[in-house]
């Protein structure tokens, strides 16, 4: 439906979001805290990786990051400035109960303060237990590899809502599980920086055990809760339909990716043509993770759903023959050698089809997040009844700040046309079917990225992180100026 309203002389059609949509943003503990040892926070696995030579560029850490440790009313204010309905973060398992072991008071009272926060300032706290920052003194006794970490996943996540459960309704289990497995175990480009087909499997089912294990224990607590995961997914195309390698190398990066994780989750079990995939390549991995898969497991990881998070940043064009033209590499974080995060990534190639990218040398193709969620909602979610959220899609751009009447502005053109893009393609999931009732913009504030360090910058909010001045972003504006329409409108933002 198009809406044409007027605004002062001028007509503007506009197009609304479904009633009740929720508008926020998203961060990740150890991406924006700081306050990495103090009030008895120990050692992260990101803490330690970050200390690796050539692990991250520069070599940088989350030691001081954007010091939202001390600067959270600062950071709420500004949410509240520009609109936020839901703001999504991580509470940091090492500032809870460092090193795994029992709670630390003075880390769960952080959380309470800045939960208080958010309620006074009118915005909904959407809490995920696991961003990627396990203890570790957990790592030692085997990280994710280790079924006993899906036993303390669960103790970790009681212990946050024994403090925070009359203050949180929604609750994500786990953040983007491919990366903390496969991407962290098996490509070892994350945290622990491990290289190993069945570490990567293993700790994949481990991760889901312990997702498995927390929703049913916390919704045995609290049926209200509202209780569900966040999986990053994509769309794999092949650069060629009519060629069966190219089809195969998409069906391989879609079962490595997406399938991997959604089909468990909702009940299928592990798709099987993966395993044998796999298996062809490393029969011990795979004979190692089916050990590792116990009876009762699955059961135990299909739990029902009150939410699906779904991060969308880019797609891929991939087919089974090296491309004449391949397209422009991106540049690697680090010179550190690192392995491949697809277990069944053998004579896969990427391709270059002409569409735009980000300073991550990330495609920008908003069409596909409205292919993804109708493709999701038709073969996951629809018959489960699970409403989903987009709860991370974001860009970074080489940002460049100016001074303008004695005010810092950042004239970020290119994220302006990015949000606008993937706002826009979630109306047209919704004007198609699909039960989607929220968007966080990944992220609130430029932040320490990963094995980038401080190289990229994802923020609608620029970081000073010299003097750690905030200053809203032209992205930020128009962001609030389509909370405040509750709609987006054809024309382009004003500068």
């Amino acid at each position: 439906m198009t809406i044409v309203a007027r605004e002062g002389s001028a007509l503007t059609a506009s197009r609304p979001f479904p009633t009740g949509f929720l508008f926020g943003a998203a961060t990740a503990a150890y991406q924006i805290e700081g306050a990495a040892f103090e009030d008895g926070r120990t050692a992260s696995i990101w803490d330690t990786f970050s200390r690796v030579p050539g692990a991250v560029i520069h070599g940088d850490n989350g030691d001081v990051a954007c010091d939202h440790y001390h600067r959270y009313r600062d950071d709420v204010a500004l949410m509240r400035e520009l609109g936020l309905d839901t703001y999504r973060f991580s509470t940091s398992w090492s500032r809870v109960r460092p090193d795994g072991g029992p709670v630390n008071q003075r880390g769960i009272d952080f959380y309470k303060r800045l939960v208080d926060e958010l309620r006074d300032a009118d915005i909904i706290p959407w809490l995920t237990l696991y961003h990627w920052d396990l203890p570790q003194a957990l790592e030692e006794r085997g990280g994710w590899t280790a079924r006993e970490t899906s036993d303390r996943f669960v103790d970790y996540a009681l212990s946050v809502h024994d403090a925070l459960g009359d203050r949180v309704g929604i609750w994500t289990t786990l953040n983007e599980p491919w990366c903390s497995s496969f991407l962290s175990y098996t490509g070892g480009i994350h945290a622990p920086g491990r290289t190993s087909i069945a570490d990567g499997l293993t700790a994949s089912h481990h991760l889901l055990l312990g997702h498995g294990r927390v929703v049913s224990a916390l919704r045995e607590r609290d049926a209200t809760l509202n209780l569900g995961i966040t999986l990053n997914l994509t769309v794999a195309e092949p650069a060629d339909p009519t060629r069966h390698d190219d089809v195969d190398a998409a069906r391989r990066i879609d079962g490595q990716f997406n399938r991997w994780f959604l089909d468990p989750v909702f009940g299928r079990g592990y798709p099987q043509d993966i395993v044998a995939d796999v298996r062809a390549v490393d029969a011990a991995a795979v004979a190692a993770f089916e050990e590792a898969v116990r009876p009762g497991d699955l059961e135990a990881i299909a739990q029902p759903l009150d939410a699906l998070g779904v991060n969308y940043y880019h797609g891929e064009f991939v087919g089974g023959t090296a491309p004449a033209q391949p397209p422009l590499p991106g540049d690697a974080p680090t010179d550190r050698p690192v392995g491949s995060p697809w277990p069944a990534g053998k004579d896969i190639h990427w391709y270059e089809r002409g569409l735009p990218r980000t300073s991550m040398h990330w495609e920008v193709q908003p069409e596909a997040l409205t292919t993804l969620l109708e493709r999701v909602w038709r073969e996951y979610a629809e018959a489960a009844g699970t409403p989903l959220y987009v709860t991370e899609n974001g860009a970074a751009y080489d940002d460049r700040p100016v001074i303008e009447d004695g005010v810092t502005r950042v004239h970020d053109d290119d994220r302006v046309a990015f949000l606008r893009g993937h706002l826009g393609a979630i109306v047209d999931a919704a004007d198609a079917g699909v039960d989607v009732r929220g968007y966080f913009y990944w992220s609130l504030l430029d932040n320490f990225e990963w094995a980038w360090g401080y190289d990229k910058r994802f923020g609608i909010v620029r970081v000073d992180y010299d003097t750690q001045e905030r200053a809203l972003k032209d992205s930020a504006l128009e962001y609030r100026r389509v909370i405040a329409a509750r709609a987006i409108d054809v024309a382009p933002f004003p500068r």
